[in-house]
């Protein structure tokens, strides 16, 4: 299961301390509070005592603390709660709670806080707002708990930091080479070969990976016992996440997996804005996150990294094969995995990504190389929203371009603000020739110019092949994208295997478009509903 950013996804609960403590410690009234207790039972509790952190906890006449590791959190009196966002993601909680006057609380478990999430919509959303800002204060107080230290110019750093920022996992990243990180390193006694490491309240884990501390997290997908799923969704991209979101509401079991984080390609994107509802625009990371937040409010389970291997069919069953073997078996099934990033013809491509080299330009990634020259290669709206967003940090901007016309496949309102920003040069009709630099990037070579661009950061968008290399079954266009719709019975959006689907950018013919992707994600959950109709008939 998965954890979520709340930061600028969630502008509601405010930007001040203020607003955030208000949200984090909201009163239930009276009616509010006698509905919430029919969930779970009365318990007279005495000081001292600790309480489940896995379960809601409302005040009646007890005050309760809660702590982030050793330092109190919030206090609850009556008519309070104590709770966390890991009663909807599973997360091993950020904090433990502790009876310091006693009387009485009603606690409630996670599968009866799912049913009053579903039965009670006002207290759902006021209790999710509550967890949502209690996240973010977390995230501010970091430094107090989980501490990562490693090289943030790493590919393997940078994959951890993708991994923690997506997720909104409470932590405080510190830079190996710096002057606290070898202060850390020594007093902790690791060694160069040891990064990066997570230093927890509970454990030290060495050579860390998304997935070991997905793993150490209790975020990680464990099907010991597992029934079989109504409707499992393969890909947490625009497409995916819109499934979710409608498969759950519709009262599916759903589980959506994802081989690296809740996203998918359009978290990468700094800023959508010919989005529909949003004419200010908002980053890719913002949307996908507040749908990834429908998705578990509605009872979605999210499991992240979690990579699928193969897919197989089994009469009117279909089983997924994870990455560490483990099986998941689902009636219906969607495919949104996607596209995987193309890579250029270069010497040495493989060993700077990461390093230099970046598929995104979230304020991750441009943080880390501000002040410095950077290229941006691509020709699409991908390549310019890129290029406009690292030149707020970047000391200039280079955007090569193979086509000799920047409008070819870029939109106007693009073109117009590159061509109007003087941090920005255009090359086109132009090819990275080689790649400069040792173990991190400082310069490339261009077609057409004899001396090497200094280059921090070169940020590719040159397109994407489809990522369907584990999928055997449903057939595939000579590209590798999957066909949909093709033969006597399919249903909108099922491939050649009946009870299969697929959506967004991975099938056949799609718009690779947000707003489409989201339409086929949406789209899908009503042919889904006839195919397990159609399982029902034959059955």
């Amino acid at each position: 299961m998965t954890n979520l950013t709340t930061g600028s996804s969630f502008p509601e609960l405010g930007s001040s301390t203020a607003d955030l403590l208000a949200a984090a410690t909201r009163l239930l009234d009276p009616d509010q509070f006698a509905r919430a207790t029919t969930y779970g039972k009365e318990l007279e509790v005495t000081a001292g005592q600790h309480l489940r952190e896995a379960d809601l906890v409302l005040c009646s006449t007890a005050t309760l603390t809660s702590f982030h590791t050793a330092e109190p959190f919030l206090t609850h009196g009556p008519g309070g709660f104590a709770g966390e966002l890991s009663l909807l993601t599973g997360q091993t909680s950020n904090l433990s709670v502790r009876v310091t006057e006693s009387g009485r609380v009603h606690v409630i478990d996670q599968p009866s806080f799912r049913r009053l999430m579903a039965q009670q919509t006002d207290l759902g959303d006021l209790f999710l707002r509550a967890f949502l800002a209690r996240r973010r204060m977390l995230r501010f107080g970091a430094e107090q708990s989980t501490r990562i230290v490693g090289d943030p110019r790493s590919g393997d750093g940078l994959a951890l930091r993708v991994f923690l920022s997506r997720q909104g996992l409470p932590h405080l990243w510190v830079d190996s080479a710096s002057a606290d990180g070898g202060v850390v390193m020594a007093e902790a006694g690791l060694e160069p070969g040891d990064l990066p490491v997570v230093l927890a309240p509970d454990a030290t884990i060495r050579r860390v990976t998304p997935g070991i501390l997905s793993e150490h997290l209790g975020l990680a997908y464990r099907s010991a016992g597992r029934r079989t799923v109504d409707f499992a969704v393969v890909g947490a991209g625009p497409a995916g996440l819109a499934a979710a979101v409608y498969g759950a509401s519709e009262g599916l079991s759903t589980l959506l997996l994802d081989g690296v984080a809740t996203g998918g390609q359009a978290a990468t994107s700094a800023r959508i804005e010919n989005y529909l509802g949003f004419p200010f625009g908002l980053s890719g990371l913002d949307l996908t996150t507040r749908a990834a937040v429908q998705a578990l409010k509605f009872g979605a389970e999210i499991a992240t990294p979690c990579g699928v291997a193969a897919l197989r069919s089994e009469g009117d069953e279909h089983v997924l094969v994870l990455g560490d073997g483990a099986e998941v078996r689902a009636r219906t099934v969607l495919v949104a995995t996607g596209a995987t990033y193309r890579s250029l013809p270069v010497d040495r491509w493989d060993h700077f990504v990461g390093a230099g080299i970046y598929h995104a330009a979230t304020d991750l990634e441009a943080q880390g190389v501000a002040g410095e020259p950077v290229v941006v290669v691509g020709g699409a709206n991908s390549a310019g929203q890129a290029s406009l967003h690292l030149a707020r940090y970047a000391e200039h901007v280079t955007l090569v371009v193979r086509a000799a016309d920047l409008g070819e496949k870029m939109s106007s309102y693009l073109v117009e603000r590159i061509r109007a920003d003087a941090r920005i040069t255009v090359l086109t009709g132009t090819r990275v020739t080689g790649l400069l630099g040792d173990e991190h990037l400082t310069g490339i070579t261009v077609s057409g110019r004899d001396e090497p661009l200094p280059c921090r950061g070169l940020f590719s968008f040159i397109g994407a092949v489809a990522a369907t290399s584990w999928l055997d079954g449903p057939k595939l266009d000579d590209k590798g994208f999957v066909l949909t719709d093709d033969g006597p019975g399919a249903l909108p959006l099922e491939t050649t295997v009946r009870g299969v689907f697929a959506a967004g950018d991975v099938r056949a013919g799609s718009m690779k478009r947000v707003a489409a992707a989201v339409g086929e994600g949406s789209a899908a959950v009503r042919s889904v509903h006839q195919a397990l109709a159609r399982i029902r008939d034959f059955q």
